[in-house]
């Protein structure tokens, strides 16, 4: 089998993109450099260049803006392709996808957490009252999501945390819908049991917290 040396190229153009992007030279919600500029910095051709965005746009790396630019919209292709997903799926499907994750998250934490991974989760669970009490959605939602991200880290699984990681805007995204714009003190759900479980070392009972907050919407 001979070897396409244009599709070669192509790929390491993809590699080379998406390794800056996940360097962070050019963020989310960046604008990546002019065509023109890419072929000056990368040294291959328009055409190489191009079907290089064209693939990292399909993959939801990047966003085509018509008049205005290619922006970086994920980190990599498999959080561009789960962010597609969840945004189409159903309010339900998306928490069970939660649970699968941080159910299992929760019960690998109670069994490794080191003393760091405790400092963190008791940090981030008080940031997470905090902001609460501001009554500010947006600052609620990224402290709810930093203290579940904690738990996921104390899993000690890596990939188990890049696919969580994967899954971050989406999870943010759920958060909100169900948190509403108006924070009502009746609907705050408090993640100190979950915490104390993990703390405990008690793997049962921590799955059990992490579950008992992420049941879907009863189907009719």
């Amino acid at each position: 089998m001979t070897l396409n040396p244009r599709s070669t190229l192509v790929q390491q153009v993809i590699s080379q993109l998406s390794e800056q992007i996940q360097a962070g030279e050019w963020p989310v919600g960046a604008k990546i450099p002019t065509e023109p500029r890419l072929v000056e910095l990368l040294g291959v051709g328009r055409n190489t260049v191009r079907e290089a965005v064209r693939a990292l746009t399909h993959a939801g790396v990047l966003e085509c803006v018509q008049g205005s630019g290619t922006y970086v919209r994920s980190t990599d292709e498999l959080t561009g392709v789960v962010a597609r997903k969840f945004g189409a799926a159903e309010v339900g499907h998306t928490i069970e996808v939660r649970r699968a994750l941080e159910v299992e998250a929760a019960r690998l934490a109670a069994l490794r957490r080191t003393p760091e991974d405790l400092d963190r989760l008791d940090a981030a669970l008080t940031a997470r009252d905090a902001a609460w009490a501001t009554g500010d959605t947006d600052i609620f939602v990224e402290a709810d999501a930093d203290l579940h991200v904690a738990v996921v880290a104390a899993a000690h699984n890596p990939m188990l945390a890049e696919l969580y990681a994967s899954v971050g805007a989406a999870i943010r995204a759920s958060v909100a819908a169900a948190v509403g714009p108006a924070m009502r003190a009746g609907t705050h759900i408090d993640h100190g049991r979950l915490v104390a479980a993990v703390r405990d070392g008690d793997a049962d009972r921590a799955a059990h917290e992490a579950g008992r907050f992420l049941e879907p919407p009863t189907r009719e």
